[in-house]
């Protein structure tokens, strides 16, 4: 994968489009907001400062294909509302790791259901991904309930090192099914 490689993708209410340097002000608010962060282990990008740094580490990341990340804005207002991502690809690239945050204005409101869709097609139809998996909060109520949705299903016996209260949910190709694969936009 290289920066060309980048599809920006389209939903009914959604655009998924590359992050910029304007949606710094979301960023900052997404990384130290309490609510988002609830169940979330991360460094905080609270200042412009930070939160530049952080849109410069994932266009880094873009451009040397490690990771795939979204801005996820409403079709009729380009301001970002949350983020999704596809990243942590062993070697091969069978398999990938997914995460999002959305502003708690926006939850609740199937937003993150579109949006995790269209990028679980994204990653079995375009990346031609075997299993992604999604680590979240064991008490994350919201969360679980979205990834059992879209068809994910708990792995008992893995860990993760980083984050003992995180539990580990994987979907596979074979469980997901859609009548097409994502176009450009």
């Amino acid at each position: 994968m290289n920066n060309n490689n980048f599809i920006e993708i389209n939903t009914e209410r959604l655009s998924l489009r590359k992050l910029n340097s304007a949606d710094w002000e979301m960023i900052a608010y997404l990384r130290t907001d309490k609510e988002v962060n609830k169940f979330v282990k991360r460094p905080d990008a609270g200042s412009k400062e930070k939160a530049l740094a952080f849109i410069s580490k994932i266009e880094g990341g873009i451009k040397k294909g490690d990771m795939y990340y979204w801005s996820i804005s409403e079709n009729n207002n380009p301001g970002m509302i949350g983020s999704i991502c596809l990243w942590n690809f062993p070697e091969g690239r069978k398999t990938a790791e997914i995460g999002y945050d959305l502003s708690p204005e926006f939850q609740g409101q199937g937003i993150m259901n579109e949006a995790l869709k269209s990028i679980l097609e994204f990653g079995f139809y375009n990346l031609n991904l075997e299993s992604i998996e999604a680590y979240t909060h064991r008490d994350n109520e919201s969360s679980k309930r979205l990834l059992e949705r879209n068809g994910f299903k708990r792995i008992t016996g893995k860990k993760d090192e980083n984050n003992q209260d995180n539990i580990i949910y994987e979907i596979r190709e074979q469980q997901f099914h859609v009548t097409e694969k994502v176009k450009d936009a």
